[in-house]
């Protein structure tokens, strides 16, 4: 069994719900957009006033907040920056994510009391061009995917204390170097750029070979029944390896997925902070099965990285069924209030996600729903999203816990 680090745990939110399931389940951070300049513009992300919202609740549950600027930034973003940074350093941001040099400078003057993490969109693998940022304000590097452990660690030992050092640990990975793809401006149009945070994806799209003169004649790049898949990475997974993280020099752990639903950060989340908290890999890493995700792999840390073997599809195990909005005793448990997500019937085997317990199970028996006229009524299985339902639990169940099936 591992023993507990200090590392910092940071979230992705891609939007207010997202961020509640972060908040909740242990994170120490949180990374987040406004409605402009971060790399998942397809995500919800938040206004100006949704973001000082967050902000706040964040805090007064001793989460920080790290804001994502870090798309390509031409004049006219440049120009727009400097009153967005001040809503940012009014609001009281903890960090800002730049990938662009000018943007860094604007957040010195503009934002002075918001720390500035260069991103991983910046290629940062060299101790010169992480002191040099440090040089220029900048507090944290978010490392380039493409460091191994050794490298980390021997980057970390020329820096010293000079600058923190933040890498990857879970989620998506990108055949491009640290995401600085043309694939999807390319092929879709420039208003679809990755390096804008609107990324079609192409590398997840089945490709064949095709010679010039027989273009009717496409052929399979791999034997797969599936197709090829030969730009589609597989996915992150260093639950195993937080001690060699920890030891080479990271001071923060950041998983991906700004597109994910509460679910998948609730679960993510979960599994890191049991681990980061001493307990055994070996118990958590089945959960992570459970949420969606391509073949897992340890990334660049030990040397290359595998790609997808053939099939791109993700793999899903668990759907979330309902949230807890609290329970109340009953004869023989606990009757349990939730609200449906998704559809789950009478006999199918419910997994409850929550905050400081094991994953528990139980069989899903007799469900009320609530009527705007008549009260709780009896109902034949949960079926209506975001209406509310009740049942008997064998424990109790608190607000924001997960049901899934």
């Amino acid at each position: 069994m591992m023993v507990g680090h200090n590392m910092e745990l940071l979230a992705p939110t891609g939007g207010p719900e997202q961020l509640r399931a972060a908040v909740r389940f242990g994170a120490d951070a949180v990374y987040l957009a406004g409605r402009r300049w971060g790399m998942r513009a397809r995500a919800t992300n938040f206004d100006d006033d949704e973001l000082q919202e967050a902000v706040a609740y964040a805090h007064a549950h001793g989460v920080s907040v790290h804001v994502t600027l870090n798309t390509l930034m031409f004049d006219e973003d440049t120009d727009e920056l400097p009153a967005y940074l001040r809503l940012l350093d009014e609001a009281g941001v903890d960090a800002v994510i730049v990938a662009d040099l000018g943007a860094l400078l604007l957040a010195r003057e503009h934002a002075p009391h918001v720390a500035v993490h260069v991103s991983t969109q910046v290629s940062v693998t060299n101790a010169q061009a992480a002191l040099e940022y440090a040089k220029l304000g900048a507090s944290r590097i978010v490392l380039a995917r493409e460091m191994t452990l050794d490298r980390i660690a021997e980057l970390h030992r020329r820096v010293g204390d000079a600058i923190e050092l933040e890498a990857f640990a879970h989620g998506a990975m990108c055949v491009a170097v640290s995401g600085r793809c043309l694939l999807s401006s390319a092929l879709v149009g420039p208003e679809r750029s990755a390096s804008c945070g609107n990324c079609t994806q192409p590398c997840r799209w089945t490709w064949s070979l095709v010679e010039e003169t027989r273009p009717n004649l496409p052929m399979k790049l791999e034997a797969d029944e599936h197709g090829s898949y030969i730009l589609s990475a597989n996915d992150l997974c260093m639950l195993e390896h937080l001690d060699e993280l920890a030891h080479a020099g990271v001071a923060s752990i950041k998983i991906e997925g700004r597109n994910k639903g509460a679910y998948y950060v609730a679960a993510v989340v979960n599994a890191y902070r049991h681990v980061l908290d001493g307990e055994n890999p070996a118990s958590w890493l089945g959960e992570l099965e459970a949420t969606s995700h391509r073949p897992f792999s340890t990334g660049f840390f030990f040397g290359n990285p595998t790609q997808n073997p053939g099939h791109a599809e993700y793999a899903r195990d668990r759907l979330l069924v309902a949230v807890a909005q609290g329970s109340s005793p009953a004869a023989g448990g606990w009757v349990t209030e939730v609200v449906c997500r998704n559809k789950a019937g009478v006999g199918d085997k419910i997994s409850v996600l929550a905050p400081g317990h094991p994953v528990r199970h139980f069989v899903l028996g007799e469900v009320e729903r609530l009527m705007p006229e008549e009260g709780w009524q009896p109902a034949e299985c949960l079926s209506v999203n975001m209406e509310r339902y009740r049942f008997q639990t064998p424990f109790a169940l608190s607000e924001g816990d997960m049901l899934c099936r």
